[in-house]
């Protein structure tokens, strides 16, 4: 009887080793196999806080770069299959968020999909990082991405992605910058500067409420903006070289005088800057703008269109859309 009990607690334990060499070779298949990787989805400017109006979306794949089928779960709530780590430079890691943190502790079913890649097949997905950690300051941080393929509730064997700098800037204030970084007087030092495009976009409006000509047309590209006209644009190209120049003098005199294009040098009394999205050479800055009138203020949307050359952004188009009055 004792020999028969002996046998019976030998064979769990080697069944135990057997089931633990197998978990651990399927989760080493996985990290062979496997290649996961991270990058911003229809990247812009990111901003403390703002989950919702400001998020950081990043593009998820994971793909089988090994010769035999990689099966993983997916679960419907991404929160269960994968986690993202972010420090900054005095490496200060960012915690997670209470969302995260309550799913995680909350007894709940898991809903999830088994995935199959064959050799050379991928599969991706979007997340929003602020769904998962708590960015409160501005900094830059170093941002991974841990993907569980059991599940995170089941196993924390994970498949590590690359690593993405992610720069949050500080918010923009309602009122904006309150100086420009030269004075009327110091026309020598009036040269364009290689800064991002709400930069451009914010300088350009503040040169505008102080009534700096000259700053405010640093960053406008002014032959765009004669060309928005179809009849003006006709003339300018069929124009010499010197009757263009001449016709862009002009152009520039009617704007500083209001007679043209009264949208684009009207004078806020304050504004805020809403989005930034730019890839390499084209970008958008949405703003609203607020006018004051006697017992109102008129509130607008401009979308100020920018375009990068040799280094520095410029307004070159811009849209408005009239958001109603608030009263004062």
């Amino acid at each position: 009887m004792k020999r028969t009990f002996l046998s019976i607690i030998a064979f769990l334990c080697v069944f135990a080793q057997s089931v633990s060499a197998q978990t651990a070779g399927s989760s080493a298949s996985f990290a062979d196999a496997a290649e996961v990787t991270v990058r911003f989805y229809d990247r812009t400017l990111y901003y403390p806080g703002k989950t919702e109006e400001n998020p950081v979306y990043v593009h998820i794949t994971i793909a089988n770069n090994g010769t035999d089928t990689l099966r993983f779960k997916l679960a419907d709530d991404r929160m269960f299959s994968i986690d993202f780590v972010a420090f900054n430079v005095k490496n200060t890691q960012l915690p997670q968020t209470q969302t995260l943190r309550r799913k995680r502790t909350t007894n709940q079913t898991v809903y999830f999909r088994e995935i199959s890649l064959e050799p050379g097949e991928e599969y991706s997905f979007v997340e929003n990082v602020k769904d998962y950690l708590e960015i409160a300051d501005p900094s830059i941080y170093y941002l991974e991405l841990k993907f569980y393929p059991e599940l995170y509730r089941y196993s924390q064997n994970y498949a590590q992605s690359n690593r993405l700098s992610l720069e949050i800037r500080p918010s923009p204030s309602a009122a904006a910058s309150s100086s420009l970084p030269v004075e009327a007087s110091s026309a020598s030092l009036l040269q364009p500067e290689s800064i991002s495009p709400d930069r451009v976009v914010e300088q350009t409006i503040i040169a505008r409420q102080k009534g700096l000509w000259d700053q405010y047309f640093l960053y406008i590209d002014l032959e765009e903006l004669l060309k928005r006209d179809p009849g003006r644009s006709r003339r300018y190209n069929n124009a010499s070289a010197s009757d263009r120049s001449e016709m862009l003098a002009a152009f520039k005199a009617e704007l500083m005088q209001n007679r043209i294009d009264n949208d684009i040098v009207a004078v806020p009394a304050r504004f805020q800057i809403d989005t930034t999205t730019y890839s390499q050479t084209e970008g958008t800055v949405r703003v609203t703008e607020w006018f004051n009138y006697k017992n109102f203020a008129e509130k607008k949307r401009y979308t100020y269109y920018v375009r990068q050359r040799d280094g520095i952004w410029q307004i070159y188009n811009y849209t408005v859309d009239n958001l109603g009055t608030e009263s004062l």
